[in-house]
């Protein structure tokens, strides 16, 4: 195996698949066997954030590519929730749009710092505010009549607003810590 496919990169890949499963799931004609199974498919996709990482470490298998491509998997999987449970009347749209918009920046921050051959792994503080994301929208993606407990969504959008607020932290974190590569004069 080549070092651009290996296991943990074929995990990456299969979570930007299960996207757009998820995405098809998560209409919003969806039967309750139907919302049940995105809840898992769910499940599945964001476990495989933590086992592609895991892997990689564990068999020395880091690759450039995988920590540009594991970010962007993980993004496109809390997008893809993100986007559908607005329809299905489970999330603001603006909790959302401002979720998806630190996403879209710290991703650019991210492809400016690989310009200039800095490769930014996640922080602690990112991998809190993914966990917070991936429990919140696991929470709000269970299906309504398989609660076990009657608020669950409403606890599911309260830990989201937590995750707002870890969003825009690490955010801020992220610029602070790489301002002087943003901020240089361009060659």
């Amino acid at each position: 195996m080549n070092q651009v496919v290996n296991i943990p990169n074929v995990v990456t890949a299969l979570r930007f698949f299960l996207s757009g499963v998820l995405a098809v799931m998560l209409m919003p004609e969806q039967t309750p066997g139907l919302a049940f199974w995105s809840f898992l498919v769910f499940i599945i996709a964001a476990a495989s954030d933590w086992v592609d990482g895991f892997v990689a470490r564990r068999t020395k298998a880091e690759t450039v590519l995988g920590k540009l491509m594991d970010p962007l998997a993980d993004k496109v999987l809390v997008a893809t929730a993100l986007i559908m449970l607005i329809p299905l009347g489970r999330l603001p749209a603006w909790l959302a749009l401002v979720i998806l918009c630190r996403e879209m920046i710290i991703t650019g921050l991210r492809g400016i710092a690989a310009s200039a051959g800095i490769v930014v792994s996640a922080s602690g503080l990112g991998k809190a505010k993914s966990v917070t994301q991936y429990v919140g929208l696991a929470t709000l993606i269970f299906p309504a009549d398989m609660l076990p407990i009657p608020a669950l969504h409403q606890i599911g959008l309260g830990i989201l607003y937590v995750a707002l607020l870890l969003t825009i932290w690490s955010g801020v974190d992220y610029f602070l810590k790489l301002k002087n590569i943003f901020l240089a004069p361009a060659e």
